[in-house]
């Protein structure tokens, strides 16, 4: 070839290429993005445990186990009423205990008794004086007393308990035979008028929940003393005892026991005039 042909060639690729470096590059097509695929289960929950996939059963994920319905318990046998403690004890015959033979067996026997459960009859939380004076004559010991007589000392027990200062009525003692049968005696007389004044309350259904904390502390001092009383008059002789001593001790328990019933009348008349003023 010959040296102009070869120069000819060589300007012409220098043009070309001078071309192509003024033209400006090619802009590159965007790449196709790839769709989005769901992920075939929820994210793990609390736990770090996957959720399981929502779907029929049979759609690629097994069928969950039916839950099973919570059974329930059997039903307990519905328990039997307890009987009152009354009902369920027996005297010294066999015989099932009326009401009131705890308090006071036998009912009422003399005019002290009579004192003090028409005492706690006017003082109680639902005061029925009539049903004192029915119970009095239902006994032995009420026998030979008339209605009218009964009904006119309840009202002055009445009187006495609404009105004025909460006297004391304890009795006037006759003289005691200072030997243990003597003490005894005085034991159980006082036990049974303490007995007495209890029934009368319970006649009159008082709870003692309703009371105050001074009387209800005050009754409850007062059982106590009673089953002393009773212990007492239980007890077996001692070999050798100051029976004035004893009666000493007997006339400062009466007292104390007499401040006792006063407490619970202050008492039960102070809940009475609280429910009267609501």
């Amino acid at each position: 070839m010959s040296s102009k042909k070869k120069h000819k060639k060589e300007q012409v690729k220098a043009k070309k290429a001078a071309k192509a470096a003024k033209k400006p590059p090619a802009k590159a097509k965007p790449v196709a993005k790839a769709p989005a695929t769901k992920p075939a289960t929820k994210p793990a929950g609390k736990g770090g445990a996957p959720a399981p996939a929502k779907g029929p059963a049979g759609a690629g994920a097994p069928a969950a186990a039916p839950a099973k319905a919570p059974t329930k318990a059997p039903a307990k046998a519905p328990k039997k009423g307890r009987g009152s403690r009354l009902a369920m004890r027996r005297g010294p015959d066999g015989l099932p205990l009326q009401p009131g033979a705890i308090l006071l067996p036998g009912g009422v026997q003399n005019p002290d008794e009579i004192q003090y459960l028409l005492r706690g009859c006017v003082a109680a939380e639902h005061a029925n004086a009539e049903i004192g004076v029915d119970e009095i004559l239902s006994k032995k010991g009420g026998e030979g007393a008339d209605r009218s007589g009964l009904n006119a000392y309840a009202q002055g027990m009445a009187k006495r308990f609404g009105s004025g200062t909460i006297e004391s009525l304890l009795p006037v003692r006759p003289a005691a035979r200072r030997n243990f049968q003597g003490v005894v005696e005085r034991a159980k007389h006082r036990r049974r008028e303490i007995g007495a004044f209890l029934r009368g309350l319970d006649l009159g259904r008082t709870e003692t929940s309703h009371m105050d904390s001074h009387g209800e502390a005050s009754l409850q001092s007062l059982m106590e003393w009673a089953a002393r009383l009773e212990n007492l008059a239980e007890a077996d002789e001692p070999g050798q005892a100051d029976y004035a001593q004893f009666h000493r001790g007997l006339d400062q328990l009466e007292n104390t026991t007499e401040a006792l019933i006063i407490d619970v009348e202050q008492t039960l008349r102070r809940l009475r005039d609280r429910l009267k003023a609501q």
